[in-house]
């Protein structure tokens, strides 16, 4: 997208220097990714910058009006999901934008999805240096958001918004068999970065509000604070898993990243976010007519996690066979831009925002970025099978 940038990589780079990078990654943490890494980051030209800060902004407006948890209420649907201690806003806040080009051919983002949960921050800090490591990018270029950041900083930032003013040992991060999760790299970085443990749900042990864990010496250490990484439709489907406590319990522990902005911070929002970023989108329920041309549609399941039961080639008869369509959403289709040009075929991409929402700030604020390249229908593994300059990313601007 920076064209000199994109010549001046795409001459220079080798298979040797992609499996540099890949080798740097996997040290880094004693850990490999279990997610394919593009050969390649993205180039953000500045017209494409202020175009996502522009969306960013708009679209973080809705996340601040003062009637967002009255319009959200209907997301927390069971009580098996409503969480106690529920905080005044999100911790977290992720943007999935489509990089599309506009009627004169400029690049520009729309809106794929919004979630108020935590995404990959360490691993794209540290994916963002092996980039510049291997391939020997210009200094000038950054994947950081907020002016003059370093990779200092940006750690500092996370710490203070995760661990605060507590020992580290007193906070967790908290997954479900969190070594069998395709973004474990991402757990064990942030485990080496702020000296925090990862543990399993399992692994907690409850007396009155209080929980536990037993660490490597036999000790009992509380919990005081939960960055939490864990998603409740798949903790439901694991009815094998032995847990001592509940989400739902009276706890006395600080969430960071409260599960209840999960549901409420989704696709569920979207019909109610109106920006020139954003596409056609409305509750199923409240669909009077069928568009006349639904294959311009993509029909979601309100409470689905990593495009699970999503349908592309939409037919009247799928709609006909939805038997709760409260839980569903119809949203026009974003048309990706082949806007990559990589060795042999152009890519499509996708950029997620990177945004915090730190207690005392007015309002959440990009920090970093992840970018997801692809040459198939669809972002997403199943669409780019046995390709090469697909996968995780990340962007860099001047």
């Amino acid at each position: 997208m920076i064209s000199s940038l994109r010549e001046s990589f795409n001459s220079r780079f080798t298979p040797a220097k992609y499996q540099n990078l890949l080798q740097k990654i996997g040290s880094r943490y004693a850990c490999a990714p279990a997610f394919r890494v593009a050969e390649s980051p993205f180039f953000i030209p500045d017209i494409l910058k202020q175009r996502l800060l522009d969306a960013t902004n708009q679209l973080a407006a809705h996340i601040c009006r003062p009637d967002l948890k009255q319009l959200t209420q209907g997301a927390l649907y069971d009580p098996s999901v409503v969480v106690r201690g529920e905080d005044a806003h999100t911790t977290f806040l992720q943007m999935d934008f489509a990089v599309c080009l506009d009627e004169e051919g400029i690049p520009t983002p729309r809106l794929i999805e919004i979630q108020g949960f935590p995404s990959v921050y360490f691993f794209q800090y540290m994916v963002a240096d092996a980039y510049k490591e291997a391939y020997n990018l210009p200094e000038n270029l950054t994947c950081f958001f907020q002016p003059g950041m370093t990779s200092q900083d940006y750690i500092a930032l996370m710490r203070s918004i995760i661990v605060g003013d507590s020992d580290p040992k007193h906070t967790i991060l908290l997954e479900i068999e969190p070594e069998k999760q395709t973004t474990y790299i991402d757990m064990a970085a942030t485990s080496a970065e702020l000296g925090i443990p990862v543990l399993c749900v399992t692994q907690l042990r409850k007396n009155g509000r209080q929980l536990f864990y037993t660490d490597a010496a036999g000790e009992q250490i509380p919990v005081h604070r939960i960055y939490n990484r864990v998603i409740f439709d798949e903790l439901f489907a694991r009815t094998d898993l032995r847990l001592e406590f509940s989400f739902t319990d009276d706890l006395d522990v600080k969430w960071v990243g409260h599960p209840n902005w999960f549901y409420r911070i989704s696709k569920y929002l979207m019909p109610f976010l109106q920006t020139p970023y954003t596409p056609e989108c409305i509750f199923l329920k409240d669909l009077k007519d069928l568009p006349a041309h639904l294959s311009e549609y993509v029909l979601k399941p309100l409470f689905s996690f990593a495009g699970s039961g999503v349908l592309v080639d939409l037919t009247p008869e799928d709609l006909q066979t939805i038997k709760d369509p409260q839980n569903y959403i119809l949203q026009r289709k974003v048309e990706y831009a082949p806007v990559l040009e990589g060795i042999g075929e152009a890519v499509k991409v996708e950029i997620r925002m990177l945004m915090l929402w730190p207690d005392d700030a007015p309002a959440p604020f990009i920090v970093n970025n992840l970018v997801r390249l692809s040459k198939g229908k669809m972002i997403g593994v199943k669409y780019n099978k046995d390709k090469d300059w697909v996968g995780g990313s990340v962007g860099f601007f001047e």
